[in-house]
């Protein structure tokens, strides 16, 4: 089976778990370690199976009833704590724009020498535009292949040296060294399983309902059941493993390089890669920062997009990248304003590293209603038809529920 061939029974999964491993994702997993080397490998085996049940729950959720998250979340939710939940998604997603631009034009200048705020402006105007102007299915198309830019953390580890028995051991032994490490543990958890995701793969499942083999709604199309389901699995569980197996390699090749040199200090993803240039070579140096830019044009647009869909379907408007600029005005108002306001995190005096904390303790407070709120979705028959979530499902999206609490919990005491 080639490439291509496995390409296209992926899609919406892929995109989402790709898009985890945005520049902030890529600071805090570079953080973690630069700071303790692979003793925190074991997190990202631990949120395998967590994230996974939740993007496969958001994911049945839009492909069963035909619409987003949002939308469903109002049928257990007052539409007012929908709207109040959607807001503090949009703040915590705009922080992040910025931030992930910023780390973009940062390391474009790394690369090139000059022009980091001319950078920045470009990376963005050039995501928005490709949303606001290219149809869903070309658009879907191109970042798919968009998520190979991934490779280049995956080919770092084969360029360092690794101790692959203490990576092991890393990655089965839990280990929480201190306050420090507590703190950085909540911020994995924090950019692994993210509110935006949710948001994100439900409205991709809605897209792509009518686009391909004359897919529908399932409660509508029943028989198309096993068919859709199975290709949601699939494509969810690859999506996931690629994102925590590139987190996974950041971590070991910073460890391998930044940890072993002593080079602890990294606040940023561009940070890391100035720092890996002395360790690591100027290649590693040019695969890190070209990785950046990569994934950061993966994730920017998912963070607008997922926005756009989440206000959009709160408030009944016409929302979709297959749609047209002038049919669907107010949802790419939205994505425009995220961007625009992202850019100007870029030219504030706010701190971006304080800013994403903030970002990381909304979305960890924002994740717990919204979860509940999908899982009561998922389990309702009334909602759902013969597709509600089966008993392992709920099982590992109630646990992700309360992790997700517990992380909450844990940014209160560890406040970094």
């Amino acid at each position: 089976m080639n490439i291509q061939s496995i390409f296209k029974k992926l899609g919406p999964g892929l995109v989402t778990g790709a898009a985890d491993d945005d520049p902030s994702g890529i600071a805090t997993y570079s953080q973690a370690g630069a700071q303790f080397g692979p003793t925190l490998l074991w997190t990202l085996v631990l949120t395998y199976p967590l994230m996974s049940a939740v993007q496969l729950i958001s994911a049945r959720v839009g492909r069963v009833t035909g619409s987003g998250l949002a939308r469903n979340l109002r049928r257990v939710m007052p539409r007012w704590a929908v709207a109040i939940l959607v807001a503090l998604l949009f703040i915590a997603n705009t922080i992040n724009i910025g931030a992930d631009l910023a780390a973009m034009g940062e390391s474009a200048q790394l690369v090139v020498g000059r022009g980091e705020h001319v950078f920045t402006i470009v990376f963005a105007v050039a995501s928005l535009l490709l949303q606001m102007f290219v149809p869903y299915r070309r658009y879907a198309n191109f970042l798919k292949w968009l998520t190979l830019v991934l490779a280049a953390y995956i080919a770092l580890v084969f360029m360092v040296k690794v101790d692959w028995i203490a990576a092991a051991r890393g990655m089965v032994v839990p280990t929480i060294a201190g306050t420090a490490a507590a703190t950085t543990i909540v911020a994995i958890f924090g950019t692994t399983i993210s509110p935006f995701l949710f948001f994100w793969q439900a409205s991709q499942e809605v897209e792509e309902v009518g686009q391909r083999d004359r897919r529908q709604p399932l409660v509508d199309v029943p028989e198309q059941g096993p068919k859709a389901l199975s290709r949601i699995r699939y494509d969810t569980f690859g999506g996931m493993a690629i994102s925590n197996i590139v987190g996974l390699a950041i971590m070991l090749g910073t460890a391998a390089t930044l940890h072993a040199a002593g080079k602890t200090d990294i606040q940023t993803a561009a940070d890391a890669a100035k720092a890996l240039e002395p360790v690591a070579g100027k290649l590693a140096f040019a695969l890190f920062s070209l990785g950046i830019i990569g994934t950061g044009l993966l994730a920017v647009p998912v963070l607008a997009g997922s926005a756009g869909y989440a206000i959009g379907e709160t408030f009944d408007w016409n929302t979709g990248l297959e749609e047209k600029p002038r049919d669907a005005k107010a949802f790419y108002v939205v994505i425009a304003v995220a961007m625009m306001l992202g850019i100007g995190i870029d030219w504030s005096p706010i701190d971006p590293i304080r800013a994403l904390f903030w970002s990381a303790v909304v979305n960890g407070v924002v994740a717990v209603p919204i979860l509940i709120g999908t899982m009561l979705v998922a389990s309702r028959k009334a909602v759902m038809g013969e597709f509600t979530a089966g008993l392992v499902l709920k099982i590992f999206g109630w646990l992700t529920t309360a992790v997700m609490a517990a992380a909450v919990i844990g940014m209160a005491v560890f406040p970094g």
